[in-house]
């Protein structure tokens, strides 16, 4: 037995409605033991737009907290002292922005800039594959990213520059061997990018600074192999690649999220093991233990979590650290030969998809590549699940059981505040009529100014936050300069060689079409500002897969265009995609613009995670099917739209 290992940071990713709702809980959470913040930010923020844009409408506050500018930041830490916090915020495309925010209030409350402790998570290239709140295309985004990291090398020496996110893409089907080639192929891309803008006696410690965010999903001896081959690859990489010699700047260093793709509606009680087994795969394993790790609470599954969900996850946290021995004894695994196989396996794997990325010209120029890997591994395994090789327990198998305590009453989760978007449009209108115009319109000049050169980014960025400028406008200025971006969608019109249970759809389809005298046609749209594309690809891709003739074109469509495509293509079905709690609004306005545009006839399906009452309204609204999480087999919900096709093809004749 050693020295008892010091336990990892507690954090629970958390931020809603308005700023000082956030930092209420924030504080109750720090009270009850957290010890570190993981800040979420709505829509929004996350993609650089303003509460009052017309693109948040029905987004904001809805999956974290909005940010606008410095005043929305006082509140958001309001009692909290920067200089004693250490803070995730889990930003990319906009992260130069919420750290300049973020060191101009710390300057604010007079804390040592140079000591601050904390992470932007900064990895542009996982939204493109998985997350989708990019703006830029992908070459300015990279300059954004090492701009960040060259600026806290010379000014914030403790702070982590950039978080390279795998956790999305395991949330996007990615096998084990991908995740750790996807994000490792990430990491080179920043840091062979970053060697240009340190000196080379900086650069060893630069590489030190680069941290992980990763996934810990069920398979949890797989996983904890997973971490185990992350930190030999990347040592080996540090040293190989970039020569760094020091092992304080080799050690694989980082935080993790367990699986919340894996979490059920159904039996959401069993979220409790999940969570706590995934917790295992990072923890077990002392060489690679998580320095931080933060848990979804049971719930996640149905809706926002409450205060009390929130907790629940922490006390597992601290039973696991300070209960048990966990922390007393060196690794568990050494010399283990099953553990050493299965390492030695999933680094061969994952060498052979970095080997490919790099001869593509690595992650930046490999995207559409990775996209597609990426929708076609989940293809895989949500087929898997519907054949019931992969069981999920209360879903494919003893789905019967006794009603969840849990959820008896319906007060199953906390519902946003519907006026605080309303509040928060009226803070953001009273911000900028009492600013000084001159001075946030000087300010967004340099910004557009230095925009256009090879200077780093940070410095014009606090200026423009310490004037009042706001995330909109900082947005707008480099949407302006670099462009905006629309990323993959992975999605191909080749059909796949899946045939199982699909022999009889594709015939279904085919009598359909006859009947209707052309292809039988779905337009898929994904309204507002939610990125979660995995289930709009999914459908894309079996309705490809079942004959079906099919129309998507990504994320973040106002429902104008999609009414728009809709008059173009006449589908016979039109599927609504929605995850971030917005589809009361969003879907209110696209039935409103259907029936203006004379297309009341066309069936309209949504999918996204809908309490019962909210799918009780859509229905009201005209919508003809409802589907949540717990309806996961594809190819029921492709029977559904043959036979809404079907009923249009029958009422035609």
């Amino acid at each position: 037995m050693t020295e008892r290992d010091r336990p990892w940071l507690f954090r629970t990713y958390a931020g809603h409605s308005t700023a000082a709702a956030s930092n209420a809980l924030y504080r109750g959470n720090l009270a009850r033991g957290q010890t570190g913040l993981s800040v979420a930010f709505d829509l929004p923020t996350q993609t650089g737009y303003d509460s009052d844009h017309v693109l948040a409408r029905g987004e904001v506050g809805k999956v974290g907290v909005p940010v606008c500018h410095l005043g929305d930041m006082r509140a958001l830490f309001e009692g909290i002292p920067l200089g004693r916090m250490n803070t995730s915020m889990t930003i990319n495309a906009t992260a130069p922005w919420l750290l300049a925010l973020y060191i101009a209030l710390a300057e604010e409350q007079g804390a040592d800039v140079g000591a601050l402790q904390g992470t932007v998570q900064n990895d542009i290239v996982k939204e493109y594959l998985s997350r989708g709140t990019y703006i830029c295309p992908p070459a300015p985004s990279l300059r954004m990213i090492t701009d960040v990291a060259a600026y806290t090398r010379a000014h914030l020496p403790k702070w982590n520059p950039m978080n390279v996110c795998s956790y999305h893409l395991q949330e996007a089907g990615a096998t084990p061997q991908e995740e750790l080639a996807f994000a490792l192929a990430t990491a080179i891309a920043v840091l062979d990018d970053l060697r240009k803008k340190v000196t080379k006696e900086n650069f060893p410690e630069m590489v030190g600074r680069i941290s992980f965010f990763v996934n810990a999903g069920i398979r949890f001896v797989t996983e904890m192999c997973k971490m185990r081959a992350f930190v030999e690859l990347w040592d080996e990489i540090c040293e190989t690649r970039y020569g760094v010699e020091d092992p304080k700047y080799r050690r694989f260093r980082y935080g993790v999220q367990v699986n919340s793709l894996g979490l059920t509606e159904q039996q959401p009680e069993n979220n409790v093991y999940r969570i706590l087994l995934e917790t295992l795969a990072v923890t077990l394993s002392k060489t690679a233990r998580a320095r931080a790790v933060q848990l979804p609470a049971w719930n996640e599954a149905l809706g926002l979590p409450r205060p009390w969900d929130q907790q629940w996850s922490l006390r597992m946290q601290q039973i696991l650290a300070y209960e048990t021995d966990l922390l007393e004894y060196d690794d568990l695994f050494e010399n283990n030969p099953a553990v050493e196989r299965k390492v030695a396996e999933l680094k061969a794997a994952a060498r052979a998809e970095l080997e490919q990325i790099d001869a593509m010209g690595g992650a930046v120029e490999a995207i559409g590549h990775m996209k597609a890997r990426l929708v076609e591994s989940n293809a895989a395994r949500l087929a898997a699940i519907e054949r019931g090789e992969t069981v999920v327990v209360g879903v494919n198998r003893w789905q019967d059981g006794e009603p969840s305590p849990l959820t008896a009453g319906g007060d199953r989760a906390m519902a946003s505040d519907p006026a605080a978007e309303a509040d928060q449009v009226a803070r953001l209108e009273a911000w900028r009529r009492d600013r000084d115009d001159a001075e946030v319109e000087a300010a967004l000049a340099e910004l557009r100014r230095v925009a256009g050169t090879d200077e780093n980014l940070m410095p014009a960025s606090i200026a423009c936050a310490k004037a009042g400028v706001t995330t909109g406008e900082w947005a707008g200025v480099i949407r302006a300069v670099f462009g905006e971006y629309r990323a993959p969608t992975g999605v191909s019109a080749s059909p796949s060689n899946r045939t199982e249970g699909l022999d009889e759809l594709r015939a279904r389809v085919d009598a359909v079409s006859a009947r209707l005298g052309r292809r039988l046609t779905v337009l898929i749209g994904k309204p507002g500002l939610d990125g979660h594309s995995n289930g709009a690809e999914q459908i894309a891709a079996r309705a490809r897969d079942c004959g079906m003739a099919f129309r998507y074109e990504g994320i973040r469509l106002t429902p104008e265009v999609i009414v728009a495509a809709a008059l173009e293509d006449r589908p016979h079905v039109l599927g609504l995609s929605i995850l971030s709690g917005s589809h009361l609004p969003l879907v209110d306005e696209v039935m409103r613009r259907m029936r203006e545009a004379g297309l009341a006839d066309v069936p309209v399906v949504v999918g996204g995670i809908i309490p019962d009452a909210d799918a009780t309204a859509l229905m009201a609204m005209g919508i003809a099917q409802v589907y949540t999480p717990k309806d996961f087999e594809l190819n029921r919900i492709m029977a559904d739209l043959v036979e809404l096709a079907g009923q249009d093809s029958l009422a035609a004749e």
